[in-house]
């Protein structure tokens, strides 16, 4: 039975080792409802310390299998890859291109892995919010309308007016419409900028923002990926690493991609409670452009890539010959507690 009194944490869970961490956030051998329930209580401290030592698990392979069933969560990462959202698109009497988003900031329960719910802070009801994507030179128009139980805004990175930088609270039931031009061209992030910063960034408020230059890039595949991480009993410690908000999800689903097609991937990090995030690639190399702002710029060739919160980039990869490459944060932490997935090139 387990003890109320033992907080879950992610030194605990790791004691546990990996395999048996794996299986008590993904396998069915678990019941869900006994650690978290339906969903996790913000102010409860969960102990699943007494039936992480009852784990017993062979490690694999390529360590924990999700397989292969859906869940909301799931389907929700697997949709962020490829989902940007270029706005309603109008133009001005000047011939300006005009770009229109709605947002929305409300309170969900949101699937994080198997079984496990997150109260999480979301832009339009995901974690990450919606992927949001525009040209340089482009008027964006977002008007955001708070409907959660607690004041928010929308901070983007990039050039704009002041008065347009999401520093002022937004309160229940008001809207405010942020309007700026789109620059510079690159890779960008937004996110809540409320105080408490921790509290309002580790609650899921925040999402990619990519402005293409003019001159368009080099056709490729793209995806965009945010690497985040979830703290269940708000002890300053995350226990649930995932990219774009579900433990795993590319390990249950394979990423498809071609050998020898030019892969591009829009890539963050907005991980809380811990200095760094990475990204390291198997079998392969790529290369890195810092915030993607320069496309002529000399890239890093490298395998591995490391990024403080609101670091960004661009990744771009051509897979040598078809096989399964995989991916994963280089702090075995977070690795261990949902953070790798693969890439399926055919």
């Amino acid at each position: 039975m387990l003890n109320p009194k033992t907080k879950i944490s992610r030194r605990s869970l790791l004691k546990a080792g990996a395999a048996g961490i794996l299986g008590v956030l993904g396998s069915s051998l678990l019941n869900k409802a006994a650690v978290f329930s339906n969903s996790v209580d913000a102010a409860a401290k969960h102990d699943a310390h007494n039936k992480l030592q009852n784990q017993k698990h062979n490690s694999m392979s390529h360590g924990y299998d999700p397989g292969t069933g859906s869940s909301d969560g799931l389907e929700n990462a697997v949709k962020a890859l490829t989902q940007f959202d270029y706005g309603k698109v109008s133009t001005r009497t000047d011939g300006r291109t005009v770009r229109d988003y709605e947002m929305i900031a409300a309170d969900w329960d949101l699937e994080i892995a198997k079984g496990i719910k997150f109260p999480g802070w979301a832009y339009n009801g995901t974690i990450p919010g919606p992927t949001l994507r525009c040209t340089e030179g482009d008027i964006v128009r977002v008007t955001f309308r708070n409907a959660s139980a607690h004041p928010h805004s929308i901070h983007f990175h990039g050039i704009h007016p002041t008065n347009m930088d999401g520093l002022e609270p937004v309160a229940l039931g008001e809207t405010f419409i942020y309007e700026f031009e789109a620059k510079p061209a690159g890779m960008q992030v937004y996110h809540c900028h409320v105080q408490p910063f921790t509290r309002h960034i580790h609650k899921g408020l925040y999402g990619n923002f990519i402005i293409d230059p003019k001159v368009p890039r080099k056709p490729a595949k793209e995806f965009s990926m945010v690497m985040n991480a979830f703290d269940l009993d708000l002890d300053g410690e995350n226990e649930v690493y995932t990219v774009n908000g579900f433990a795993f999800a590319y390990m249950a689903r394979p990423i498809k991609v071609k050998a020898g097609e030019l892969i591009r991937i829009y890539i963050s990090n907005m991980t809380e409670f811990d200095l760094i995030n990475s990204f390291h690639l198997h079998a392969s190399y790529f290369h890195y452009y810092a915030t993607g702002a320069d496309p002529e710029a000399r890239p890093y060739f490298t395998d591995t890539v490391m990024q403080c919160q609101g670091e960004r980039g661009l990744v771009e990869i051509v897979f040598p010959a078809p096989g399964r490459y995989m991916f994963h944060a280089h702090q075995s932490e977070f690795t261990e507690l949902g953070w790798m997935g693969f890439f399926e090139a055919e």
